[in-house]
């Protein structure tokens, strides 16, 4: 019975009989106080009734503030994660309900036309991407997508508008730095240099580049399996332990690391060149769908040299209490790109505000 037609009969029983109690113990001064009392125990009645009616309190939800992390860390073996992905899909239960996710790491940067060709008939829920300048550190970004390839052209475009209005806000800040010290300088290069990369990358992306390297599916083990043997797929993690997409950080390996995850290395910018030796736009090795894509490249690059540490296993378990959303949103162009700021988990979503969970 629901709880509106317990409170409409306990309406009917109840409350002809409380409004005579009420008449008669109206008459006369001395019954006041116990006139008080009947009615507060009448409601206190009723309230405990609807209560146990609706199954009690709403239970409030453990897992706020927990975050699941899927993937590598910088300093990990690459083999070693790929053993163990391995070992865990092998031994995955044969029957899991609804499925569960798992993190699809492919050999090489795809385009969406070619990635669709991998996903088949598996349900996706995010794709990653970067644009792999040579030599240069670029943006990992998470696009959320049901249908590949038509969600992920569509992340792309917004991709490109964003990286569009970053290049032209770097190269504001250029123009709007005054005087001719070495600090300013310095700083006018670091905003070109930021401002010609932003634009590699929405020309990039504006040409469905095969910027594609990663993406969380959810399916039976048996399908999963079966993702595994695909041409283009490195490794399928699965991740049964995963409920929520937001509260889960995905840190996919980048194609090109093979032995210990570790930045790309990354040519800076050197304080701003002299009018006789002006950078010039030379075609790199950038594949898209269409034509090469011109790229900007900055003239007396200095190389920063990562530190890496030692390789430990990737951390499946939750993280304390506290820890940020694994979505951020994309933040505004920072005044001095750095090199050492890569890490595999720097990712934003670009294309929506939330995830959408797949169709299985």
């Amino acid at each position: 019975m629901r709880a509106g037609d317990l409170l409409r009969k306990l309406d009917q029983r109840l409350l002809p009989r409380l409004a005579d109690t009420v008449t008669w113990l109206g008459h006369g001064p001395g019954r006041t106080p116990l006139l008080g009392w009947v009615a507060m125990l009448s409601c206190t009645a009723v309230l405990a009734t609807a209560v146990l009616a609706t199954g009690g309190p709403p239970v409030p939800d453990r897992t706020v503030g927990e975050v699941t992390r899927v993937g590598v860390v910088e300093g990990d073996s690459i083999p070693r994660y790929e053993a163990t992905a391995a070992a865990d899909l092998a031994a995955l239960a044969g029957s899991l309900g609804d499925g569960t996710y798992a993190l699809v790491s492919l050999t090489e940067y795809l385009t969406p036309d070619r990635l669709a060709a991998v996903v088949g008939d598996v349900g996706v829920a995010v794709v990653f991407g970067r644009v792999p300048l040579p030599q240069r550190q670029t943006e990992i970004v998470r696009i959320p997508a049901q249908r590949v390839p038509e969600d992920v052209t569509a992340g792309m475009v917004k991709l490109a508008e964003r990286k569009e209005r970053e290049a032209a806000d770097y190269r504001a800040r250029a123009t709007a730095l005054g005087g001719g010290g070495p600090e300013e300088r310095e700083l006018r290069g670091l905003y070109l240099s930021g401002a010609q990369v932003a634009a590699a990358e929405a020309a990039a992306f504006r040409a469905e580049c095969a910027c594609l390297y990663a993406l969380v599916v959810r399916a039976e083990p048996a399908k999963l399996r079966g993702v595994a043997a695909r041409s283009g797929v490195r490794v399928v993690d699965p991740a049964p332990e995963v409920r929520r997409l937001e509260r889960t950080v995905f840190t996919p390996p980048l194609p090109e690391q093979r032995d210990v995850v570790r930045p790309p290395v990354d040519r800076t910018a050197t304080p701003e060149p002299t009018p006789s030796a002006t950078p010039v736009a030379t075609a790199t090795a950038v594949t898209t769908g269409g034509p090469p894509v011109p790229v900007p490249t900055v003239a007396e690059p200095t190389v920063a040299e990562p530190t890496v540490a030692e390789p430990t296993v990737a951390d499946r378990s939750p993280a304390p209490p506290g820890v940020t959303d694994s979505s951020p949103s994309p933040a505004s162009p920072s005044p001095a790109p750095s090199a050492t700021a890569w890490t595999p988990s720097t990712s934003a979503d670009t294309a929506r505000a939330d995830d959408s969970e797949p169709t299985p």
